[in-house]
């Protein structure tokens, strides 16, 4: 099993690509088949992919807080006039999509939580739509998403309770950066690299969900994460690298995560969840004096 990006880059080298190191890799520790393996990741998928399908559609949290953006994002894209790249601005509307269903208490699928699972399903379902891509390279995408997202999490955090936002959404836009990497054939090392430029770019981002819910500005989190992972993944593709190691900025994400003080993860009792509006918004949804 591997336990740093550097040892994975290495073996995917060898196995010729990082999801067949996580395949098997999983295979191993699970003593599962391989078409045991590759069938519930496809039940994953499917779940993803009905959660875009629902959000995208139109739903409205249980408090109110949230719903409706992804409908607007897609109404949007539809008119033709936006700023950005199509592939983009889809990932935008399913990534909000996706914790919109999670707000309205739909069934989502962690990647690698509950509050980040917008980014890689996003991701995804957007190259699955703009791109065409197979059902194999769909499956393939979540195992490489998977394979460094393991890692962060061993080596790091992945939760917003111990290391922040950066720790959720920057830990799933890294992940889906660097799926999108190898999806377009970029090699392991490029993979890792927008890693690391992914990481880089979101250390230090506060978790603090106003009225302690994953849903201001947790939606819109995701959003932005699933943009970033494009844009580190064609920044990576064009050559451009971090010139601090992967490991190293995902060593950097640890400590800024055990630095930042608690009301910065996940207690909203600092950020936005301290706002007026914020404390307003608490004191209605649970009615206090």
């Amino acid at each position: 099993m591997f336990q740093t990006i550097e040892e994975l880059v290495k073996l995917a080298e060898q196995a010729g690509s990082v999801h067949e190191v996580m395949i098997q890799a999983e295979i191993e520790s699970s003593q599962h088949s391989r078409e045991a393996i590759m069938q519930h990741m496809e039940n994953n998928l499917k779940v993803m992919l009905k959660s875009v399908e629902k959000g995208v559609a139109g739903v409205t949290s249980v408090t109110g807080l949230t719903g409706g953006d992804a409908t607007r994002m897609h109404t949007y894209i539809d008119e033709n006039q936006f700023l950005s790249g199509k592939t983009i601005l889809k990932a935008v509307q399913n990534a909000i999509a996706v914790n919109e269903v999670n707000a309205e208490m739909g069934l989502i699928c962690a990647t690698p939580t509950a509050g980040s699972a917008g980014v890689v399903a996003g991701v995804l379902a957007a190259l699955i739509e703009e791109k065409k891509i197979t059902l194999e390279q769909q499956i393939d995408f979540l195992f490489t998403a998977g394979a460094f997202g393991l890692i962060i999490a061993n080596q790091a955090s992945i939760s917003g309770a111990a290391g922040g936002c950066q720790a959720e959404v920057g830990s799933a836009s890294a992940m889906a950066s660097a799926a999108i990497v190898e999806l377009m054939g970029g090699t392991p090392e490029q993979s890792a690299q927008a890693v690391a430029i992914t990481l880089k770019n979101m250390l230090g981002l506060i978790c603090d969900p106003v009225a302690g819910l994953v849903e201001v500005p947790c939606v819109k989190r995701n959003a932005l994460g699933a943009s970033q992972a494009f844009i580190s993944a064609d920044m990576s593709l064009a050559g451009i690298k971090s010139v601090i190691p992967p490991d190293e900025v995902v060593e950097a994400m640890y400590q800024v995560g055990q630095q930042m003080p608690s009301i910065f993860k996940e207690t909203a009792e600092g950020g936005l969840a301290t706002t007026k509006t914020g404390q307003e918004i608490l004191h209605r949804i649970y009615q206090q004096d």
